[in-house]
């Protein structure tokens, strides 16, 4: 299983993705998962022993619908794709921290990055499960669970737009330096993965480089059911 998950994700252009996180702050990744690897980790939802945490948006004001956190063990299709992206991510963030003067350093593993946070006191893992149905809907926000931050994250898409679900369409707002705000939508083709980042990204201005506050969300589905796997590379307290 881990062996085809780093195949696929060896197999992407992550030259050209890097170039599209520059650009825009998000890149779309081929195929990461079959439909079937989709189907079993969607169906993992209702296992609740393997979730530490199960969040009710509505309860917070953070949207409608559900979403649950993985508890350690992660399930290995988890745990082998967190640990196949991390190191193609790594190059990205390390650029974007050097452009924005940050000084900002990860470790070149997954391991030795977790070991930090856990030594900072961020120990509960983070992937999450979620799930939408007609009407539910993600307020935008972003995935900060301590100080120690991991600029991108990864979101796959585990069921079909336009055959599965209508709407929910991911959203993402940019806080552009000096100007107003930026939107952007797209939508998540199942198996693939939408990486962006997690707090902000360095634009190029008259005076150098700034950091553009993002923020990310759902919009309402209109029918049917949408379910995504969330990769966040930090830990939380």
């Amino acid at each position: 299983m881990a062996t085809r998950v780093n195949e696929r994700v060896a197999a992407a252009d992550w030259g050209q993705l890097a170039a599209e996180m520059d650009a825009c702050g998000y890149a779309l990744t081929p195929r990461l998962l079959s439909a079937a690897e989709c189907a079993q980790i969607a169906a993992l939802y209702d296992e609740a022993d393997r979730f530490r945490s199960t969040i009710d948006m509505e309860r917070y004001r953070f949207g409608a619908g559900q979403y649950r956190y993985f508890a350690e063990p992660l399930p290995s299709l988890v745990a082998d794709l967190r640990e196949a992206l991390y190191p193609r991510l790594l190059p990205i963030a390390r650029s974007w921290a050097a452009r924005l003067g940050t000084g900002a350093a990860w470790p070149g593993t997954l391991a030795g990055w977790l070991a930090e946070c856990h030594a900072a006191g961020q120990v509960k893992p983070t992937p999450i499960l979620l799930r939408y149905q007609a009407g539910d809907w993600n307020a935008l926000h972003r995935d900060l669970y301590g100080e120690k931050v991991f600029p991108l994250q990864v979101v796959i898409g585990l069921d079909e737009p336009g055959a599965d679900y209508t709407g929910g369409e991911f959203l993402m707002v940019e806080q552009r330096p000096r100007a107003q705000s930026k939107g952007l939508a797209t939508t998540l083709p199942r198996g693939q993965g939408l990486v962006f980042t997690t707090r902000d990204r360095p634009v190029l201005t008259k005076r150098g480089w700034s950091a553009a506050p993002m923020r990310h969300g759902v919009s309402p589905v209109r029918s049917g059911h949408r379910r995504t796997l969330g990769l966040v590379f930090h830990d939380a307290t």
